[in-house]
């Protein structure tokens, strides 16, 4: 059933010239940064009416049970929380346990197994050498500390501007402070600054992995995706670090909806948007959500304010349901996950085109292949990676006896990935092959926090292990079939596990009810099904700079607070804003800021 149904929420009927709005604000979507700013509205005394098309909110951080009779309750999609400032948290009241995990990684050598480098974040500077020194690069010790120093100095300028109007590049410059610190994160591929700090492959390759989260590129690019994508992943916090959160990612989700709900936000589920018209402010929208489908009764409320959170691409589609149409935005224009009609940074709608491209009307939410192929060269984004999630009996022997695999996965676990096995990795795929091997990394929840299991497994050894592939571009999926690319996806990242164990993984893998092991596999297309995420695309399109660049002077609220789209009625709020990316509430955070700076009418 629906949740928070309220009759205020039966408008008129649609259409009415002179109808009021119902609503201050209407939220389309209920993911984290949804209800980030529906709690920050309706705290300010907002009439905010969020509206989710699936039976449950969050969005991508959620937990579920993954595995038929089995009580764990898994992180299934975003897993990690390092960008969340706490800012929000104590905005909000939120009450979000954080768990810092005491090691920051560990990779074992492909070229050697049998040995690997263990960073431990309390280790002395002596030790630390020793630690490189098995791997046989003693001389990148030092290199790494002065390196993750310059990072750390980036992130305590940078992070405090995350929720504040976007600053000028110049501005953030000044505030970093350090012209060669800038120049080798900023103006330079990221691949020339760890080939110049670094000596060994194996280090080079644990740095350049934060570059290639979710992004399909290479390191030398001179795009510099990776430099936007690494920027992102040590800046969190002002230190850097991923941290666990206690309950798993639906205890975060879950404190964002109840923050809203007591300020006074009506939340309703099942309940899918198939229209947004940004010039009079009315969404339309489909009673029974996904299960519905063009049965289900159609409905329409007014907003003075629409909030979309939702990918660009996706609110482009809703607009053109709407019959208003959308325009293409020049190609210089904006510097957000799709370029803007809007002339300053931020502004997020509509990416340039090559050609003209039909846009699917509101009742086509499944794309077919030349909708796809369409779609593509208007500017849909493309994820490049799989999600993999295993319930595990007992954490398996290493071939490096001299760590203990409690020590090894309590951080992330880096598997192939070498500095030359990534680029490897990029060329192969490119080339419309599955990288083989696999680079991955691992995450272990269970051995921070315990509450997401039933009280049975959390007695016993069981431990739960998320598993992210790099370079999987969504390009796979059609060149191989999703059903074929997915179980090609579960054997590859299970061989380059075995790569580095003592014994096969699949003996520590635990059964369902069923007697299926417990792996389950989420591919780009199964992210874009389940979560309405264009080419299964984490961050909802490429990542941008988080400051304006020059000539891109903000004239609203909205494009201050790099949230504007080409309609001044229509704001981004979720991972397609500036800023936006990752589980922060940033986007969330940012469109009630400029809401709140705007006069409604």
């Amino acid at each position: 059933m629906p949740t928070d149904a309220h009759p205020a929420d039966a408008p008129p009927p649609a259409g009415a010239p002179d109808q009021a709005p119902d609503h201050d604000v209407v939220i389309v979507g209920g993911g984290h940064n949804g209800l980030t700013a529906a709690a920050y509205l309706a705290r300010a005394g907002k009439r905010v009416l969020l509206l989710e098309r699936d039976d449950h909110l969050g969005g991508a951080a959620v937990s579920a049970e993954a595995f038929e009779g089995v009580d764990a309750r898994l992180s299934r999609y975003s897993y990690l929380v390092s960008l969340l400032p706490q800012r929000i948290i104590d905005d909000l009241g939120l009450d979000v346990r954080l768990v810092r995990r005491r090691f920051s990684s560990y990779t074992p050598d492909p070229r050697d197994p049998s040995r690997g480098l263990l960073v431990d974040v309390e280790a002395d500077a002596a030790a630390a050498r020793d630690a490189f020194a098995r791997v046989g690069a003693e001389g990148d010790a030092d290199a790494w500390e002065a390196f993750y120093a310059d990072t750390a100095r980036v992130a305590e300028a940078l992070f405090p501007t995350l929720t504040e109007p976007l600053p000028t590049r110049a501005e953030a410059r000044a505030l970093v402070g350090d012209d060669r610190v800038w120049d080798g994160f900023v103006e330079r591929p990221l691949g020339e600054a760890i080939d110049e700090r670094f000596a060994d492959d194996l280090v080079r390759g644990i740095v350049a992995t934060d570059g290639l989260i979710g992004t399909f590129t290479d390191l030398d690019d001179p795009s510099l995706d990776a430099n936007r994508c690494f920027l992102y992943h040590v800046i969190g916090g002002g230190t850097g670090d991923w941290d666990v959160p206690v309950g798993g990612m639906g205890a975060v989700s879950g404190e964002l909806a109840r923050a809203a709900r007591e300020a006074g936000a009506v939340l309703r589920t099942e309940a899918e948007v198939v229209a947004i018209d940004p010039a009079t402010g009315e969404v339309r929208w489909r009673e029974g959500g996904l299960d519905a489908g063009s049965d289900g009764g159609e409905r329409a409320v007014r907003a003075h304010v629409v909030l979309a959170n939702v990918a660009p691409v996706v609110l482009e589609r809703l607009v053109a349901a709407s019959g208003r149409g959308t325009e293409a935005a020049p190609a210089d224009a904006g510097t957000g996950p799709a370029a803007s009609a809007a002339p300053a940074s931020g502004a997020a709608t509509v990416a340039p085109r090559d050609e003209p491209a039909a846009v699917p009307g509101s009742d086509e939410v499944a794309l077919d292949d030349a909708t796809r192929r369409r779609l593509a060269r208007a500017g849909m984004p493309e994820g490049a990676q799989v999600k993999v999630n295993l319930l595990l009996t007992r954490l398996p022997r290493l071939a490096d006896a001299s760590v203990a695999p409690e020590q090894a996965f309590a951080g992330t676990f880096h598997i192939n990935e070498l500095e030359s096995q990534l680029e490897a990795a990029y060329r192969s795929a490119a080339a419309g092959d599955l990288p083989d091997p696999l680079p991955c990394e691992i995450y272990c929840h269970t051995l921070s926090d315990r509450t997401i299991l039933g009280p049975e497994l959390a007695a016993s050894d069981a431990q739960t292990l998320t598993v992210f592939g790099l370079h999987v571009p969504d390009r796979l999926v059609d060149a191989h079939g999703n059903d074929e690319l997915r179980e090609r996806l579960r054997d590859a990242v299970l061989a380059s596990l075995d790569s580095v164990l003592a014994e096969p993984i699949a003996d520590v893998i635990a059964t369902d009810a069923a007697g299926r092991l417990c792996v389950e596999v989420k591919t780009t297309r199964d992210l874009e099904d389940a979560l309405n995420m264009p080419g299964g695309n984490i961050f909802h399109g490429p990542l941008s700079w988080p400051w304006t660049e020059p000539g891109a002077e903000p004239a609203t609220p909205a494009e201050r607070w790099g949230v504007a789209t080409s309609h001044p009625r229509v704001l981004v709020c979720g991972s397609g804003a500036v800023r936006g990316g990752a589980v922060s509430g940033i986007g969330g955070h940012n469109a009630a800021m400029a809401v709140l700076e705007e006069e409604l009418p």
